[in-house]
């Protein structure tokens, strides 16, 4: 645990009137070690424990279709917290500056930590202006903690995966909530100007959005998502539908878009619903695989039957490549820019400036799937619908756009906008280093092309060619569209 763990420790004789969790990534109960924190300083030095959640407008590129998602597992999240005696706030404002209000009483404050810059900001904020040295930030998100698996940017999945697989069994283990022990003490006390509401369990998902418009500026240019709730036992759902049906099939077939392969878990895991942890041991307990194998069979692969080479190709996804991303975004100060992307990737795109375009599109044309491509407008139409396009058909449509826009730039800030507005998981690590990967992060130099250069190249054929692209577009068709 000591691992997770940023701060340091307030000592005992600390006169701490209570432990405060100001809760922003890992937004659930089960496995969260910011908030088995919590509860385990509260316990130990006898003080009662008041958790927030804090909403603001100001996260980049969010939008009713994500806070949407965001507060059901809120509300979900609310609901267990008050059955546990718990007492859940939901104020709305700017979050450093809420907090450090709400921790003016002296509080040890916990927090919990996310990667990207406005994350990182916001926790900059709070420390900036408290008056107390009692800041402890616990890293959750990650099986491995991304300092501990690495104190670099690592190039790529085969520099890092030894790193993390070094320390996976280790980390592997159960985080059970602690018992609140519930102690009296004053109510929070909340400044008049901060807008709050006290979450109980019948508060519900109306509630909570009826609170957020109320005192937010939410743009509701994007419709919500009829195809992903939100919350944590949505996220359990897919989690045993993809163990009882498709787990078998991972390895092999997650790539085909027309087969529902895919677990469906990003959403969940992109707003902390669910962690990686919680579904690494669910992995491993329904295929009877110990903890100590795990590391294993994610490195060496070969040769296995197909219920454990599902189980290595899953866990390499949920936690190799996952944390690859992390480590890009917790280290990489331009991870969302174009300038992230390494310097052979850019020189070679640059080189082929001049290359004929096969088509030019605008952005308009782009967001509302108008191209000659119909598998390139398929997933560009499953993202509008649903909030979530397929993995495989991610790659191919960034691919696409350089090959439609006359320079690498426009096309890395086309990508962002689309990708970050419409996908429930946008604005995410893996989403990031997932366009940067379209560019050449994390991959090699591959045999020259018009307009790619040495970059790598996709096309329909090679879609074609491997997959029931018919059975693709039969599927997007037969989606309801909530526009």
């Amino acid at each position: 645990m000591e691992e997770r763990i940023s701060g340091t420790l307030p000592a005992r004789e600390g006169n701490y009137g209570s432990v405060l969790y100001w809760m922003q990534q890992a937004q659930r109960v089960e496995a969260n070690h910011a908030l088995n924190l919590a509860i385990s300083l509260a316990n130990e030095r006898k003080l009662p424990l008041r958790l927030v959640f804090v909403l603001s407008d100001r996260v980049p590129d969010a939008n009713l279709r994500h806070y949407q998602f965001m507060l059901e597992g809120l509300a979900e999240t609310a609901a267990k917290l008050d059955r546990l005696g718990l007492e859940f706030h939901l104020c709305a404002g700017d979050p450093g500056k809420t907090i450090a209000a709400l921790a003016s009483g002296n509080p040890i404050v916990v927090a919990d930590q996310g990667y990207l810059r406005w994350q990182r900001q916001w926790r900059a904020d709070l420390q900036a202006r408290m008056d107390t040295q009692a800041y402890l930030e616990v890293e959750s998100d990650a099986v491995v903690p991304v300092r501990t698996a690495s104190d670099k940017e690592e190039y790529a999945a085969a520099t890092i995966r030894g790193k993390i697989l070094r320390h996976l069994e280790e980390f592997l283990e159960p985080a059970p909530l602690p018992e609140y022990q519930a102690r009296p003490g004053q109510d929070l006390s909340v400044p008049k100007d901060i807008p709050h509401l006290l979450c109980k369990a019948d508060t519900g998902t109306e509630g909570l959005l009826g609170f957020a418009r109320q005192h937010l500026a939410l743009d509701d240019s994007v419709p919500c998502s009829g195809h992903f709730p939100g919350g944590h036992s949505e996220a359990v759902k897919h989690l045993e539908l993809f163990l009882d049906k498709n787990l078998p099939l991972y390895a092999e077939k997650r790539n085909d878009p027309s087969l529902g392969i895919q677990s469906n878990l990003s959403p969940y895991l992109h707003f902390g619903q669910i962690s990686a942890l919680e579904v690494a041991l669910r992995v491993l307990e329904y295929c009877e695989v110990p903890a100590y194998a795990a590391a294993g069979l994610i490195k060496d692969k070969s040769g296995l039957e197909p219920l454990q080479a599902g189980v290595a190709s899953f866990l390499e996804e949920l936690i190799v490549r996952r944390e690859l991303s992390c480590n890009f975004c917790h280290y990489n100060a331009a991870y969302d820019d174009y300038t992230c992307v390494p310097l052979w990737a850019r020189k070679t795109l640059n080189d082929h400036l001049a290359d004929p375009r096969p088509a030019m599109y605008s952005p308009e044309e782009l967001e509302s799937a108008q191209t000659d491509d119909p598998y390139w407008n398929a997933a560009q139409t499953e993202m509008l619908l649903t909030g979530k396009m397929h993995n495989y058909l991610r790659m191919y449509w960034g691919k696409k756009i350089i090959e439609w826009t006359p320079d690498p730039e426009t096309a890395f800030s086309l990508m962002s906008w689309l990708n970050n507005k419409y996908q429930l998981d946008g604005s995410d690590p893996n989403s990031y280093a997932g366009i940067a990967w379209c560019f050449g992060k994390h991959d090699r130099p591959w045999q020259s092309r018009p307009v790619f250069g040495s970059v790598r190249y996709m096309n329909a054929a090679g879609l074609r060619r491997k997959f029931d692209m018919a059975g693709y577009l039969d599927k997007v068709r037969s989606l309801s569209s909530p526009f």
